[in-house]
């Protein structure tokens, strides 16, 4: 079922365009996704997509790097950017009457990058800050190295950031290859909500967005080969760090409605079951949570929390007996109604700006190929049934497939 304000046309030489009309807006949000990310870097260029997408804004055949930003910020809007493990996005969010300028801006990013040798060097510091940045957070740096040990010599488990020696040794040709390789046409997507007209937005992207053609898109190897067990890591920090978790699902799996209602029940918010169970009742963890990563072909389910090091292994057991009570007790109908409930409401009021919808357009035609409405994804929340749950469940929590990263104090 595809809503009706919903439009997608794809041009003649390949890129897509989607977009959503929100009439009761007086804004835009504008995107262009390229299916460009780490997962399409070599080990020895391991950063060298999100190197690119800060060197995107270092200046244009028509725009200096300040002029970019002014150039939306001066009419009140916001232009960013961010790459994931398998895109890209440049986008901008405007009032309605600035579209035009939206569309030429991100298309100039896109179409026209200059990559100046001058800039690389200091940008390349930029980035080796952030890097160091991320080391001084552990809570956030454990889920790069769980990554890494769960898709063991697989790109996905590279970190979008890259590492040192790999973003240190990057070159401008580097990133004019990959530039070349991915930035064309048919790896395109322009998604955009807000108060818009499709026909104008298509012919505002005709103008300001004159890529290179379609070129063949590579092959992406899938992760056959996952790490389970225990790893310990010893950091220079106070407190210990875990995370907990396997292989998910693929973004497009049949079954990722049942995983996104089970990861709300045991992790997704105060009420669940991890929560209560482990930082209420045993008071031994600050933060804990449960959470998903969706891929093309794979996925990951992890649980993340943090505590005292001397409770590092009454933790994990604690978590164990969560993930043994899912598999050999019935979960309650009240419990998987109220997590239902909880999944359709989080869904619902994350759509309220049109940033939010536009993520949601450029996601969905880059993994679906289409877009779904709203009424169609409650539908399949709500159909998720005690059985199928808890199929998904002996799938995918069994003890076995299961990895556990401490990240804990020196000793």
């Amino acid at each position: 079922m595809i809503y009706q304000d919903y439009k997608k046309t794809v041009l003649e030489n390949g890129l897509t365009v989607v977009s959503e009309y929100i009439p009761s807006v007086r804004s835009v949000s504008l995107g262009v996704w390229v299916r460009a990310g780490t997962r399409l870097e070599s080990p020895d260029k391991n950063g060298l997509a999100h190197f690119l997408e800060h060197m995107i804004f270092k200046g244009t055949k028509r725009r200096s790097p300040r002029e970019i930003v002014r150039s939306i910020e001066s009419r009140g809007g916001q232009i960013n950017a961010f790459t994931s493990k398998e895109q890209c996005c440049y986008h901008a969010e405007v009032l309605d009457e600035d579209l035009p300028l939206a569309v030429d801006v991100l298309g100039d990013l896109v179409s026209n990058p200059l990559f100046p040798g001058s800039e690389i060097e200091k940008e390349r510091q930029v980035i080796l800050d952030e890097i160091d940045s991320l080391e001084d957070s552990p809570e956030e740096l454990i889920h790069d190295h769980f990554a890494e040990a769960l898709f063991p010599d697989h790109r996905l488990g590279m970190p979008v950031l890259g590492v040192r020696a790999t973003v240190s040794s990057l070159e401008r040709a580097d990133l004019l290859h990959f530039y070349d390789s991915f930035y064309h046409a048919g790896n395109l997507v322009v998604a955009a909500a807000g108060n818009l007209d499709h026909t104008r937005l298509i012919e505002l992207v005709q103008e300001s967005l004159p890529v290179q053609p379609c070129k063949k898109f590579p092959g992406m190897d899938m992760p056959t080969q996952f790490n389970a067990g225990r790893i310990s890591v010893e950091k220079p920090i106070q407190q210990a760090h875990i995370c907990m978790g396997a292989p998910g699902l693929p973004y497009a799996a049949p079954q990722k409605y049942q995983l996104l209602v089970l990861n709300t029940l045991l992790g997704g918010g105060m009420g669940s079951r991890l929560f209560q169970n482990i930082r209420e009742a045993h008071g031994i963890a600050y933060g804990i949570y449960s959470y998903l990563d969706f891929y093309f072909d794979s996925g990951l389910f992890g649980v993340y929390l943090g505590t005292d090091a001397r409770n590092i292994d009454r933790a994990i057991e604690l978590v164990e007996q969560e993930f043994r009570s899912l598999r050999e007790e019935p979960i309650p109908e009240r419990e998987i109604l109220e997590a239902k409930s909880q999944l359709k409401g989080n869904f619902v009021l994350g759509l309220e700006s049109t940033v939010s919808r536009m993520n949601r357009l450029g996601m969905q035609e880059i993994y679906f190929g289409d877009v779904y409405s709203i009424d169609t994804i409650i539908q399949r929340i709500d159909g998720v049934t005690r059985e199928s749950l808890k199929a998904v469940i002996d799938q995918l929590l069994q003890p076995e497939r299961f990895l556990t990263l401490v990240f804990q104090p020196h000793r």
